[in-house]
């Protein structure tokens, strides 16, 4: 109460000094005006909701999911907004946990496994200005044990490392980014409560910053990539950048540099896998930023075009708009499987004073290398990096349509990743069709199919290596007229090829190549009139003149 009392006195204070109105003029638009469909919001945000103010505390739908619903789309996500703190949100669910250094949210989760649904729970904050801030000489990462302390913190280019200052609705509205995506909905009462004319902005499909954009980009440069993927993803439904919130995005560009690389990665991420990447790369070189944001993203939009990585983009945007999952090891193994693909064929090949590697540790080698020339560290090769070394490796597998690798690479966890990405390769020509299309009917085939199916591989095979092979023919050597056995034996027959010394024939390859020739026996009969251990058939031995 006393804290309520205080907050009161600061805000008549404020506004008679002519400070408040930079935090706009509430108005609460009901649903003649808004005409939002109750049935498009989620009944477990309604739940959140009602939960919190039963309470007592005050709670409403916010941000993207308000915009959606004025635009009569069903969002995909839902977001909460409360004046409870994260720790009285967490004492009102089951399965509730506080995550973040920087802004302090909480997760309520409902359902388990893939079905299981978040719900995004923020308590509204209080708007400071940089100045007002406590200052650390660092980063995130150098000046964590000062940032412990803290709850609003900026560094000297005035960035924000920690923003955990609550205050009223109002103060949580100017902080917010887009005038579009600070808009608060009570499904109870049915109203809209729009601070800074979200709804005449959505309604004229105008995207704006709220406040003056370039010191919102200091305030916080990762204001610049959200830009861009807001304004990707809704000029599929008409909307444009205003001018002014686009006039300093390539100026402010370079502040990106002292951003955690943790960060860009997972916001190069939601750029690249909400649905709208191709749109994204379109957006970015529009606004003259195709270089600049994050190396691995200048990768992605320079090979955006080539026919591998835009099928794999085009594909992602796909899944994502079915609601299917979808997987950033994908992408980026896709992204970088020219740079993987080039140093595993160098390495087959001999190269001065080295001799070519094996096939399996060349691969391994070389996707070695694009881990620390492409990615680092800064996924800490876990799972993301484990993911991508298996779909890459699984490739040469995919030439095994024999014994038993079949049955072992389609029990593989990622046989499906690994599948899709040579389905992929296919598409383009890089794999054979056939190939594709074989383990796509194997991988679903009962036990006996499979063993058809293997079998036919093997026909094939053996019709490929029979059609490969050279013919053998017998030739017969010259020979001088052998005198006859003098014991009455058998005349000598013709030989059907070369004979040695001893009798034995031997079978000659066309080619004259082989190896070690192949000798036949030759069966012989005893002799009539001499001793049984006499001369051979054949005369051929010098003893037999």
């Amino acid at each position: 109460m006393i804290k309520q009392f205080i907050d009161k006195i600061l805000a008549k204070t404020g506004s008679a000094r002519g400070g408040r109105s930079r935090f706009g003029k509430r108005q609460e638009v009901d649903a003649s005006v808004h005409r939002i469909d109750p049935a498009l919001v989620d009944e477990r945000a309604k739940n959140v909701v009602t939960t919190l103010q039963q309470a007592g505390f005050e709670a409403y739908i916010v941000g993207g999911a308000v915009r959606d619903l004025l635009l009569g789309l069903k969002p995909k996500d839902f977001d909460v907004a409360t004046n409870a703190t994260p720790e009285e949100v967490k004492g009102l669910f089951r399965r509730a946990f506080i995550i973040g250094r920087r802004f302090r949210i909480v997760h309520v989760v409902y359902g388990r496994g893939r079905e299981h649904e978040v719900i995004e729970v923020s308590t509204f904050r209080a708007y400071m200005e940089a100045g007002a801030a406590e200052q650390v000489a660092g980063n995130e990462r150098t000046s964590k044990s000062e940032l412990s302390a803290m709850k609003h913190a900026v560094d000297a280019s005035g960035r924000v490392l920690r923003d955990n200052v609550w205050g009223p609705q109002d103060e949580d509205a100017a902080r917010r980014d887009f005038t579009v995506n600070a808009m608060y909905y009570d499904p109870a009462r049915q109203i809209v409560v729009d601070y800074h004319n979200g709804i005449r902005d959505a309604q004229k499909l105008v995207l704006r910053m709220i406040g003056d954009p370039a010191t919102r980009y200091r305030e916080d440069p990762v204001r610049i990539v959200r830009a861009i993927r807001f304004s990707a993803k809704l000029a599929a439904l008409g909307f444009k950048m205003d001018a002014k919130t686009a006039a300093p995005l390539v100026e402010s560009a370079r502040l990106l540099a002292d951003v955690p690389q943790s960060r860009m990665f997972d916001e190069m991420l939601k750029l690249l896998q909400t649905g709208h990447a191709l749109a994204s790369i379109a957006q970015l070189r529009t606004l003259g930023l195709a270089r600049g944001i994050y190396p691995l993203l200048d990768v992605v939009v320079e090979r955006a075009d080539l026919p591998f990585v835009k099928a794999a983009l085009a594909d992602t945007d796909r899944r994502v708009g079915e609601g299917k999952p979808v997987a950033a090891s994908f992408l980026l193994a896709c992204v970088l499987w020219s740079d993987v693909r080039e140093g595993w064929q160098a390495r087959l090949k001999e190269r001065p004073g080295q001799r070519a590697q094996p096939p399996i540790p060349a691969l391994q080698d070389a996707i070695d290398d694009v881990f620390n020339t492409r990615i680092g560290d800064v996924s800490g090769r876990g799972k993301l990096a484990a993911d991508m070394r298996e779909i890459w490796m699984m490739q040469p597998r995919f030439d095994k349509r024999v014994g038993s690798t079949p049955y072992g690479l389609v029990e593989q966890a990622r046989f499906r990743a690994g599948f899709d990405f040579m389905r992929l390769r296919a598409d383009i020509g890089e794999v054979d069709e056939a190939i594709a299309e074989w383990w796509q009917e194997f991988s679903t085939a009962d036990d006996i199919r499979r063993e058809d199916l293997i079998e036919q591989v093997r026909a094939e095979q053996r019709k490929t290596q029979s059609g490969n092979r050279a013919p053998r023919v017998h030739t017969r050597s010259p020979r001088a007229a052998a005198p006859a056995p003098t014991g009455g034996g058998e005349p000598a027959e013709a030989a059907l090829g070369e004979q040695t010394g001893d009798g034995e024939e031997v079978l000659v390859p066309a080619d004259g190549e082989g190896g070690a020739p192949r000798k036949r026996r030759r069966r012989r009969k005893p002799r009539t009139g001499g001793a049984a251990g006499g001369g051979d058939a054949g005369g051929s031995s010098p003893d037999a003149a």
